[in-house]
C-alpha cells in the first residue's frame, strides 16, 4: 500500500539561517511544494520538484490540492511564512481533512514549525515577551471586527504585551486606529511600541515607539506591531532596547 504523507513547513520570516534543519531537509525531500507565491520564491530551485503557487486568499483551496496529491502517494509539503501554526498553513490543512474526504484523515501530516514573526521582532529589540503576551490579528476577512474588538479589550485590560499581526492592507486601515484607541483606554500613552517590517529581508526597519505616538500611516502588512504592558521597559544604551521584566529581581530580593 502505497503510505501517504504531507509536511507542513515553517519558513520562518525571511533568511535562510531563520530555517531550522529540520524544515531545510523536508524541503529537500518534498518532491511537490505548495504555497503562496512569494513564499516559494524564497526557496532553491531543486531539480524534478514542482512548484504549485496560489494568491494569499486560496489557503483552503491549497490545502485541499496539496492533500488530494499527498493521498495518492506523493511526497507533498505546504509550506508558511514564520510558524506554520501561527496564523497559518497548518489550521488551513486541519480545516481542510475535517471537512474533506474520509480518507484523508489517514494521511501522516507532520508540522515542522519556523520562528514566528513576533518572536524574530522581539528578538531584534530585546525581550519585550519575556511575561506574559498574547497575539492578535487584525484581519477581518475571516474573524468578523466585533471579535477582534472584544478580545483587544480583553488583552489591554488584562494588561498582557500584544503581538499584532496583519495590522493594516492598502485597502485596511481603520483597523489599526480601532486597536490603538482600544489599547490606550487602558494603558498610558508613553507606553513603548515596537514596529517591526521586512524582518530579515531587504528594506527591513525596526522601531520604537509609544502608543500615544504611534504613526498608523507607516504601518502595512508587512509591519509586526508589538504592544508593550504596564511593566514593559525602554532600555536605554548603544541602541535602545525594551524588555518586559518577569519579575526575577524581586523573587530574590533585589541583589544584584
Amino acid at each position: 500500500m502505497t503510505s501517504s504523507r504531507l509536511m507542513v513547513i515553517g519558513l520562518g520570516p525571511g533568511p535562510a539561517e531563520w530555517l531550522t534543519p529540520e524544515a531545510s531537509q523536508a524541503l529537500a525531500a518534498a518532491k511537490d511544494l505548495f504555497g503562496y507565491a512569494p513564499y516559494l520564491a524564497r526557496l532553491p530551485q531543486r531539480d524534478g520538484q514542482r512548484r504549485h503557487a496560489s494568491d494569499n486568499r486560496e489557503e483552503l483551496a491549497r490545502a485541499r490540492e496539496a492533500l488530494r496529491l499527498a493521498a495518492s502517494g506523493g511526497e507533498v509539503a505546504v509550506v508558511s511564512g514564520g510558524d506554520p501554526g501561527v496564523f497559518a498553513m497548518a489550521a488551513a490543512v486541519f480545516e481542510a481533512i475535517e471537512t474533506g474526504e474520509p480518507h484523508w484523515r489517514e494521511i501522516d501530516v507532520t508540522v515542522i514549525p519556523g520562528i514566528s514573526a513576533m518572536l524574530a521582532a522581539a528578538a531584534r529589540i530585546g525581550a519585550p515577551l519575556g511575561h506574559d503576551f498574547c497575539a492578535i490579528s487584525l484581519s477581518d476577512l475571516l474573524t468578523p471586527w466585533p471579535v477582534i474588538e472584544r478580545r483587544l479589550s480583553a488583552a489591554a485590560a488584562a494588561d498582557f504585551v500584544v503581538a499584532l499581526y496583519n495590522p493594516a492592507s492598502g485597502r485596511r486601515r481603520t483597523q489599526i486606529v480601532a486597536a490603538r484607541d482600544i489599547l490606550l483606554a487602558h494603558r498610558s500613552p508613553e507606553t513603548p511600541v515596537a514596529l517591526a517590517r521586512n524582518l530579515g529581508r531587504p528594506g527591513e526597519s525596526v522601531s520604537i515607539t509609544t502608543l500615544g505616538a504611534l504613526d498608523v500611516a507607516a504601518i502595512d502588512m508587512l509591519t509586526l506591531v508589538l504592544v508593550g504592558s504596564s511593566a514593559t521597559r525602554l532600555l536605554a544604551g548603544s541602541e535602545p532596547l525594551l524588555y518586559t521584566p518577569r519579575g526575577y529581581a524581586a523573587k530574590r530580593g533585589a541583589r544584584p
